[in-house]
């Protein structure tokens, strides 16, 4: 199962992990493993590549993990566009779970 974390404070979210193998199918023909890393990576080009914020991203292959953690002062305008990607990611993950419910689980701490 892939396990999709997203960190806040308060109302802002802060960053997510996603972590884990979906198991709906074999590795390199996972759909549902490929669409939540299609998401959580335009979520991280985004906001790393487009808007240069430089969010700290790690990825680790052994245990499927990949996670970004949003900078604390980002200003008002890059601030919104992050809630907006990153609650639109949250959305997007939801609804997957909703779909794959063995596969995926969303969790917000």
């Amino acid at each position: 199962m892939t396990t999709v974390t997203f960190h806040t404070e308060g109302s802002r979210i802060t960053g997510f992990e996603m972590k884990g193998h979906s198991g709906y199918a074999i590795k390199g023909e996972d759909i549902v493993c490929a669409a939540l890393t299609s998401a959580v990576r335009l979520a991280e080009c985004a906001v790393n590549d487009v808007l240069g914020l430089e969010a700290p991203v790690k990825v680790r292959d052994k245990d499927a993990l990949i996670s970004l953690k949003l900078p604390a002062a980002l200003g008002q305008i890059n601030e919104s566009i992050c809630q907006t990607l990153l609650a639109a990611l949250m959305v997007h993950c939801v609804q997957l779970a909703e779909e794959y419910p063995e596969n995926i689980s969303v969790m917000e701490v």
